[in-house]
């Protein structure tokens, strides 16, 4: 079983998301954390595998509890940041401190287990690894198996290719290719390149969103 601590400063959200892990098959619920300080201490206390954290705690931000869990020790505990915060800089610093996703708030059960089941996958990859591994064992393991790795285009990397996939990712309700490359810190045009790689593989769909004047924006939503 997965164990797995439940960080939120909301007592009734808290619930609501055991509730969901709980129901998630292979994963259990060791503990409930409502502050950051609770959060670090119980991460030494119970030794989760898996962390769901929230940004908006009492006494710091999920992103220091992150870095803070990052440079004491704990570098073996997964985190995923679960927050109703989309500013861009949070999101940098979940990417930077090595959170494995960002999901943003509200979310549904079936969107929190999608998450749940990649985590495993990616874990089940990461503990079958045995001696020197191949670029396609890495491929499997950062999210780019090799029907993927074969099929970038010349230019194109996997390691960039996973950073754009989560920043996609993070934003269920679809963002520019200048949004995007804010994000990953890429060039405008590099993003881009991605995003249509994305597209046209099936893994990501491209929409346009109508305002006022100009031209229509290109809109990009992940669909894994």
């Amino acid at each position: 079983m997965i164990r797995v601590l439940v960080v939120d400063d909301d007592f009734m959200v808290a619930k609501l998301h055991s509730r969901y892990v709980a129901a998630a098959d292979g994963f259990e619920v060791v503990g409930v954390a409502h502050t950051g300080a609770d959060a670090l201490r119980a991460v030494e206390r119970l030794r989760p595998d898996l962390v769901l954290l929230d940004v908006y705690l009492p006494d710091m931000d999920g992103i220091a509890v992150l870095q803070r869990l990052r440079s004491g020790g704990h570098a073996d505990t997964d985190v995923l940041m679960i927050t109703a915060s989309r500013d861009a800089e949070t999101i940098r610093g979940a990417v930077r401190g090595g959170a494995l996703y960002y999901v943003i708030k509200p979310f549904s059960q079936a969107a929190l287990h999608e998450q749940l089941r990649h985590y495993a996958a990616k874990r089940s990859k990461l503990d079958a690894l045995d001696g020197t591994a191949g670029q396609d064992d890495v491929d499997q393991v950062f999210g780019a198996g090799p029907t993927v790795s074969r099929q970038l285009p010349k230019g194109l990397n996997t390691r960039t290719a996973d950073l754009v996939e989560r920043v996609l990712r993070a934003h269920p309700e679809g963002l520019s290719a200048a949004e995007c490359a804010a994000e990953a810190e890429l060039s405008r045009v590099a993003a881009r390149r991605y995003l249509e790689f994305f597209t046209e593989s099936g893994r990501a769909e491209l929409s346009m969103r109508y305002g006022g004047t100009g031209r229509p924006g290109h809109r990009y939503r992940w669909t894994g």
